[in-house]
């Protein structure tokens, strides 16, 4: 039995879990989320607690067992508090702009970059220079702060770039000239 795939979910007042066929609907105060579930694993919901398992004992069915409760626990944790990543500006004249839910980004190119995020992502700017992104679901909050990070990652030799908040960036020495 996995480790992680038999501790139970429990599910918090609020929180409304729907079982179809094969897929699971959570709906609570920050919005709702559903995921289709592999043919192998089956869930019961009772008690405010979510218990899955698995038909059989191959390879691919563990592997799956653990990774589908967690991926509901997220979901449960992401309709109640969400999901927030936090991104820094470092750099001379690097600096963001919110109007509406366009995101207007000013990194040394010779032009603006607009981003406009998916439905379900909230962008905050503060400061011009900090940049977060929240939403309730995890995956897309991690592939929206990616998405920003990657018009321009930070540098190794000054540091410059787009930077999660908590991210150490490793800079390397510079050429040393010549004797």
């Amino acid at each position: 039995m996995s480790k992680i795939g038999r501790n139970p979910i429990l599910v918090p007042r609020g929180v409304e879990v729907t079982l179809e066929d094969d897929r699971i609907s959570v709906e609570g105060s920050r919005g709702n989320l559903s995921l289709r579930l592999p043919k192998d694993i089956a869930i019961k919901s009772e008690d405010g607690r979510i218990e899955v398992t698995r038909a059989g004992d191959s390879k691919e069915q563990r592997a799956l067992h653990g990774t589908c409760r967690a991926l509901i626990a997220n979901m449960v944790k992401g309709v109640t508090q969400g999901y927030a990543k936090e991104l820094s500006l470092i750099g001379v004249g690097y600096r963001a702009e919110q109007q509406g839910e366009r995101l207007n980004l000013q990194l040394g190119y010779s032009h603006q970059i607009v981003f406009i995020p998916p439905p379900g992502i909230k962008l905050e700017v503060a400061g011009g220079v900090k940049i977060q992104v929240s939403g309730c679901d995890k995956e897309l909050v991690g592939l929206v702060a990616a998405k920003i990070r990657s018009f321009r990652p930070p540098e190794p030799y000054k540091g410059k770039g787009i930077r999660y908040t908590d991210e150490k960036v490793r800079k390397k020495a510079g050429k040393t000239a010549a004797k």
